[in-house]
């Protein structure tokens, strides 16, 4: 009786299926998203920027009266630009329909470029003063988001590692409540810095402890985190810092630091080099953690553990102790931003005085695709939207301004259904890993 002895499996079908698999992230899948996302902004520049522009121009002022240098006034035709951004929108969505594919970084960030100016152009253009400074709207903007580029990073920390961290707003919250008392008690801004790492330190302690340890449903975890700090900071405020503020709640401000000659640059000197100690640590901050996590065994180690973390395991890396340690750090990095508020914005603590920010930043951080660099220029989006609804306040616009506190999340909305490309987060994100 004949026996068949089966083939030998080809020693090369792994290499083969990852050359497949390589191939398949090269090609692609075909999605029409992108295109359908970029005609609805051509749409909408056509309807708002181009139709129903107004007459003139809008002058925007380049240099300042104590500027080094004096550049001209840029006067832009309104009706003529908002034609401007809607060809290049639509032909932008031509591109991403033949492509049939997410768009590659550069016409996204063309694509972004092309809208908020042109947004920016329409809206100016509707005020009684068409007239606006770029280096007080992009230094006002700067300012607004530098907490929310903390919070964002440190929720970035906390969900590459595969934790999801709805906690942001605790965070936020009570490193500027630590940051407020401690530096009054104290009588040391510094002390305050450091009170403010380390009580946001502690709410991530309690994160890790439940989410990770206990594997309690992250998002449960984080929306009582919320709660639970907001209730207990308003109690304390209430009771202790309001009746005696002078002992409780007078913090001094962190110092504001002028580089001579560059800060008096045109527009971008005020914006890099004339910031409070918390601005320049912030630009430090993201360049690290950017470093970090795509230079670093570090790095590589954390984005294992949150997209496979099994496989990480047979590798020897200690899953649930890399992520205690990451949302630690998510937390140190969320209090910076929490000082933000009673260090440098105003020096004294007041209920829920963060007023939702840890929400807007765990949004930049699902519109920034979980990078720290998208996450920097989402919060940017946000902090740029905010300084323009107070800059046109005082401009005098037919706009509603609550037209314009909605249109970042608007954005924030069109981003995460994959109208513009891929949102996709870290695979393991919210599941606790249970060694077998």
């Amino acid at each position: 009786m004949s026996t068949t002895t089966p083939a030998p499996e080809s020693s090369n079908a792994p290499q083969e299926e990852l050359s497949t698999a390589a191939a398949n992230r090269t090609v692609g899948v075909r999605t029409f998203r992108p295109a359908i996302g970029l005609a609805i902004l051509a749409l909408v520049a056509l309807i708002l920027f181009a139709l129903n522009a107004a007459d003139g121009s809008v002058e925007f002022r380049l240099s300042d009266s104590g500027d080094a240098i004096q550049l001209p006034n840029l006067s832009v035709p309104v009706t003529a630009y908002g034609w401007v951004v809607t060809v290049a929108l639509a032909a932008l969505a031509v591109f991403a329909a033949v492509r049939a594919r997410s768009l590659p970084r550069w016409a996204l960030i063309l694509a972004g470029c092309f809208f908020v100016t042109g947004f920016l152009v329409w809206i100016v253009g509707t005020a009684q003063t068409p007239s606006i400074s770029v280096t007080a709207l992009l230094a006002g903007s700067v300012a607004l988001a530098t907490p929310l580029i903390f919070g964002s990073l440190g929720g970035l920390l906390c969900e590459r590692s595969g934790v999801v961290n709805i906690a942001i707003e605790a965070q936020l919250l009570f490193g500027a409540f630590s940051a407020a008392v401690a530096a009054t008690v104290a009588n040391n801004v510094w002390v305050g810095l450091l009170a403010a790492v380390i009580g946001s330190m502690l709410v991530s302690l309690v994160l890790a402890i439940f989410s990770i340890k206990y594997r309690v449903n992250q998002v449960i975890v984080g929306v009582v985190l919320n709660v639970l700090v907001s209730g207990l900071t308003g109690f304390i405020f209430a009771t202790v810092l309001q009746p005696n503020a002078a002992d409780f709640n007078s913090p001094a401000r962190l110092p504001h630091i002028t580089i001579p000659v560059l800060s008096e640059i045109p527009v971008i000197g005020p914006v890099f080099f004339d910031q409070s100690i918390i601005g320049y640590i912030m630009y430090v901050t993201v360049a690290i953690v950017w470093y970090a996590l795509y230079r670093t065994r570090w790095g590589l180690r954390t984005r294992a553990v949150g997209e496979h973390p099994k496989a990480a395991d047979t590798l020897g890396v200690s899953v649930n102790a890399l992520r205690v340690r990451n949302v630690l750090m998510g937390g140190a990095v969320a209090g910076l931003g929490g000082a933000f508020y009673t260090l440098v914005s105003v020096s004294a603590f007041t209920r829920d005085m963060t007023s939702g920010a840890g929400y807007i930043a765990l949004a930049a951080l699902i519109f920034g695709r979980w990078n720290p660099v998208g996450a920097l220029l989402a919060s940017l989006l946000f902090g740029f939207a905010s300084n323009l609804e107070s800059i046109l306040s005082f401009l005098g616009t037919s706009v509603p301004s609550q037209f314009l506190a909605m249109l970042p999340y608007i954005v924030t909305i069109l981003a995460v259904a994959g109208l513009v490309g891929a949102s996709r987060g870290p695979a393991a994100s919210g599941e606790p890993y249970v060694k077998e």
